[in-house]
């Protein structure tokens, strides 16, 4: 991978825009089940209380999990600069 220099606030403009964007297209799939509870989501897709959410439930895992990395990689830059 290679490596540039950039701007500490662009780089956070970016993040956080990134994050925003993962977190709209996590609430609109809660929005869409009418659930406000991810875990309960995750759940109710799991053991087939919600028919056909299988899809969205991988899905919004993937989102989940891809918003943990970003908050993770925001972290360690935020510590070291």
């Amino acid at each position: 991978m290679a490596t540039i220099p950039v701007e500490k606030e662009l780089l956070e403009d970016l993040l956080n825009s990134k994050l925003k964007q993962i977190t709209q297209k996590i609430n609109a799939m809660l929005e869409k089940w009418q659930y406000s509870s991810i875990e309960l989501f995750l759940q109710d897709a799991s053991n087939g209380k919600i028919q056909e959410a299988e899809m969205d439930a991988i899905s919004l895992t993937n989102l989940i999990d891809r918003r943990e990395e970003l908050l993770q990689h925001k972290a360690k830059w935020s510590a070291i600069y």
